[in-house]
């Protein structure tokens, strides 16, 4: 069996953060690992409360999974600050653990920060650099670039900008762009390649990029080759909205076995 690691944040609500990961993991067979990186008091409505663990902690975790399971792949999620980040990626390096999705998650779902101003720049500078693929969203690339993206042109241009800080392939994600279609745009040195699915109105869209992230590191450690991996996970995440179980009483669930 492929085992998959998931270092990333508790969500209490299931909905995100690694229980959103571990549902993901095993709707594609993988055997799912963990380690955690905060835990948060959090429903559909919002993050009431968030800690941190101690990086050493983080690290921890990461050197007893890397140490007795073959890791095939993992991703990343909430990291939280710079101290943890920087503690996953000496892991990462240390323990050779790739390929690597990195999904650079700054807000929850509702608004609530989730990463440290002072982190973007650790996850520049030590963890983009060893991630195979890092999946932003647009509200994310702004922040990595400093510059608005409104359109799918000025999008195409940001995925390949984000080639730039290191990662071997970035998948810049459609969701918070205008249209008909959520269109995500794989970059990589070769050019950009765009995924297209129908928009699915619905408020249920909670733990949407980790889902995502999950798929397609689920995908790379059954041996899927990128692009294949990125298709299928969006097909997948397209299903997962559309059969949402409608929980909840603000951006509900995902339908993680679909």
């Amino acid at each position: 069996m492929q085992v998959a690691l998931t270092i990333a944040g508790s969500d209490s609500g299931g909905g995100a953060g690694v229980q959103a990961d571990l549902k993901t993991f095993f709707r594609f067979g993988v055997y799912g690992a963990s380690a955690l990186t905060l835990v948060t008091a959090q429903n559909t409505l919002g993050v009431r409360r968030l800690e941190l663990l101690p990086p050493e902690l983080v690290y921890a975790q990461i050197q007893s999974v890397a140490e007795d399971l073959p890791v095939h792949a993992a991703k990343t999620g909430a990291l939280g600050d710079a101290a943890i980040v920087e503690a996953v990626a000496e892991a990462v390096a240390r323990f050779r653990i790739a390929p690597l999705v990195v999904d650079p998650v700054m807000v929850a779902k509702g608004g609530d920060p989730l990463l440290a101003p002072g982190a973007v720049q650790a996850l520049k500078t030590r963890l983009f650099p060893l991630a195979t693929l890092i999946t932003p969203n647009r509200l994310e690339a702004e922040a990595l670039l400093q510059r608005p993206i409104r359109t799918l042109q000025e999008a195409e241009e940001a995925a390949r900008d984000l080639l730039d800080l290191g990662p071997r392939a970035v998948l810049l994600k459609g969701g918070h762009l205008e249209g008909e279609e959520a269109v995500d745009l794989l970059a990589t040195p070769e050019g950009v390649l765009a995924f297209r699915a129908p928009r699915v109105p619905t408020r249920h869209t909670h733990g949407t990029g980790c889902t995502l992230s999950a798929a397609i590191a689920a995908l790379l450690a059954l041996g899927k080759p990128l692009e294949g991996a990125v298709g299928e996970a969006k097909a997948y995440l397209t299903r997962a909205l559309e059969t949402a179980p409608g929980l909840g009483r603000g951006h509900g669930p995902l339908n993680h076995f679909a």
